[in-house]
């Protein structure tokens, strides 16, 4: 069993509009945009991360806003619903803030003892917010909403299968532990992890997969401390007989995708270098950062990809 894995690092999904997806997540749930990029293989298309005030590894989802991208449907294979940490009695906080901000189906319930309020991103993306006593990570509060309220980062991530059996013993060769199982999901989660640290797998045999679009999780990142931890756990996903990528540089993290037994697309990312490397921390995510070998772009992206505010 692996021990290098400490939680998620970050959550990918796809959008259709850049403006829209951006104002949902720094204005209606609070959280930094700490970058602004370009995918890199559609550069014409924006990478946009929203995390705390650094980017912290468990706390980041970025997305990928593809104009005029069908939406996607849901089903198995994929990630189903995103799940954020804030403090224990803020949900009727939260509540209101969505209504108010236009955000329709909001469902309060419980899960595993855990108060949730289960709402849906502008294309339909899953997302909940669950109460976590004593979430010690710190919040970022420069987008109107106050520490008392303001989202921590992940909890979790729900995974929808049609059969759960060979990824739940993949996420136990990750370094997952199964915690508990309640009304057809089973939780799993890493002890001593980031904070982001639990996964729950929903088994439905009966849906149809997942179609790939707007609204949907493009992939799932599980952090590792460093690229020594990672080549360790690529090594060891091989060895057990996963396909693998090799190491790719993406300026903020290194990173490798594997396909799981689910149909689910994981990453391991690195904490290092941090989003920090070619901005001051008090500017991060303003400027449209490049990578290298689009830098020749810059000119034309900066006058067709669409404005993010204004």
């Amino acid at each position: 069993m692996l021990n290098q894995i400490k939680g998620l690092h970050h959550v990918t999904s796809m959008a259709a509009s850049a403006r829209t997806n951006n104002q949902f997540f720094t204005d209606t749930l609070g959280l930094r945009r700490v970058k602004k990029t370009v995918n890199f293989d559609a550069p014409d298309v924006y990478h946009l991360y929203y995390g705390d005030e650094v980017g912290t590894p468990g706390s980041v989802m970025t997305y990928f806003p593809f104009p005029h991208i069908a939406k996607g449907r849901p089903g198995t294979g994929e990630v189903g619903t995103t799940v954020f940490s804030v403090p224990e009695g803020s949900i009727g906080y939260w509540g209101e803030r969505l209504a108010s901000k236009g955000s329709l189906e909001l469902k309060a319930d419980e899960a595993f003892g855990e108060k949730r309020l289960n709402f849906f991103g502008p294309d339909g993306d899953g997302f909940a917010l669950v109460e976590v006593k004593d979430d010690a990570r710190a919040p970022w509060t420069g987008n109107g909403v106050d520490v008392d309220h303001a989202i921590r980062g992940f909890h979790s991530a729900s995974m929808r299968l049609r059969d759960e059996g060979a990824t739940v013993e993949l996420l136990k060769f990750m370094g997952y532990e199964q915690v508990d199982h309640k009304d057809g999901v089973t939780r799993l989660a890493i002890p001593g992890g980031n904070g982001a640290d639990t996964i729950d797998i929903e088994t439905m045999p009966n849906i149809a997969r997942a179609n790939l679009g707007a609204g949907s999780v493009h992939h799932i990142a599980f952090a590792v401390e460093n690229r020594e931890k990672q080549l360790e756990v690529r090594k060891a996903l091989m060895d057990t007989g996963y396909q693998v990528t090799p190491v790719i540089d993406r300026d903020y993290f290194w990173a490798i995708y594997f396909r799981t037994p689910g149909g689910v697309l994981f990453e391991i990312a690195t904490n290092e270098p941090g989003f920090d490397r070619d901005e001051d921390t008090a500017h991060l995510g303003e400027a449209l950062k490049l990578p290298t070998q689009h830098a020749h772009l810059r000119s034309y992206l900066e006058q067709h990809l669409e404005k993010l505010e204004g």
